[in-house]
């Protein structure tokens, strides 16, 4: 994979980001990715030339479970080549009535439990992974402008939030001398059923990097389900196992009419280019030009694995970017519905 700079920041990333939100995990009852396996996959991520690695405080059970995973596999490498991200806002500890949002308080608590957890004593990137409406905003940039120059944070970043939102807290920052808002974690793909243009557009106008969760659409964009009812958009047939056969939320968040349309193009452009859907998946988001885009991916097996960070080999053209763009629209110019 090639390097690309973060944003305005001065560090450099691979293409594609490596999400460890299985590591840990438990799914009725059946554990996702166990340290053996984590260790598998992060190796693997590495050995491609992965340096960006994404987990959270709340990853895992227990919690700090994935941050474990990573720090014990850290102990076998160079620290300073990864760039590691962490976030902070859920619930933690629901015996502590501090144990979650974006107080100083938690912050501070969860800063040293989270280095702690990785065997290091600095995170390269600190997320708010939910904006927190009972804690001024103040407080909470104040409070992370601490752990920056503590040494303890580098950078931060914001995930999922309205648009509004972040810009009032780019303005709080700028307007305070706060450390500001370095990259942004939205969910985000080519068949989106909401629109985020107007939080995108704040990123591009501020430079911020866009590092999307969920860019496969929980395994939508790979192809792999079927549609079932040309009436019904979340009428599915799913593979045994597969994500749409025990979530719930795959289909309020994945399923949409838009989805499909999308779908159809991707899979036309990939057989165009002799890819998978979802490397041309990934690879729409990466070639993203007003903002510096990379896609965090996640897998169970290192095949899986393989076949996303080959997305840095897939090249398309600026016509077949557009036209899985344009997919997302009717004849009439209208965005297709959900």
């Amino acid at each position: 994979m090639d390097y690309r700079q973060l944003g305005a920041t001065g560090t450099r990333v691979s293409e594609l980001c490596f999400g460890t939100w299985r590591f840990g995990r438990r799914t009725n009852g059946v554990l996702e990715t166990d340290e053996d396996d984590a260790h598998e996959l992060l190796d693997a991520f590495a050995d491609h030339g992965g340096n960006f690695i994404d987990t959270a405080n709340i990853y895992g059970d227990p919690n700090g479970t994935s941050e474990s995973y990573i720090g014990s596999w850290l102990e076998n490498r160079d620290r300073e080549k990864f760039v590691i991200a962490s976030k902070v806002y859920f619930e933690y500890d629901e015996t502590n009535p501090n144990g979650s949002g974006l107080s100083r308080t938690h912050i501070r608590n969860q800063i040293d439990k989270t280095l702690n957890n990785l065997g290091t004593d600095y995170l390269d990137l600190y997320y708010i992974h939910r904006w927190d409406d009972d804690t001024p905003i103040e407080e909470t940039l104040s409070a992370l402008t601490g752990l920056v120059e503590d040494g303890k944070v580098n950078y931060l970043g914001a995930s999922t939030m309205a648009a509004w939102k972040l810009t009032k807290a780019l303005w709080k920052a700028d307007s305070n001398d706060y450390q500001r808002f370095d990259v942004v974690q939205p969910l985000f793909h080519a068949g989106y059923y909401k629109d985020v243009e107007d939080y995108l557009s704040v990123a591009a106008d501020q430079d911020l990097a866009v590092c999307p969760y969920s860019p496969l659409a929980g395994g939508f964009l790979t192809g792999k389900y079927t549609r079932a009812d040309p009436d019904d958009p979340t009428a599915v047939e799913a593979p045994d196992g597969s994500r749409a056969s025990f979530d719930d939320r795959f289909e309020r968040f994945y399923l949409s009419e838009r989805g499909w349309k999308v779908l159809d193009e991707i899979r036309a452009v990939a057989d165009e280019v002799d890819a998978t859907p979802a490397q041309v998946s990934l690879r729409w988001l990466m070639d993203q030009d007003a903002f510096t885009c990379v896609p965090i991916i996640g897998a169970r097996t290192v095949d899986q694995l393989e076949e996303n960070v080959a997305a840095a080999e897939v090249s398309i053209t600026d016509d077949q970017h557009d036209r899985i763009t344009d997919a997302r629209f009717n004849e009439d110019g209208v965005r297709w519905g959900h």
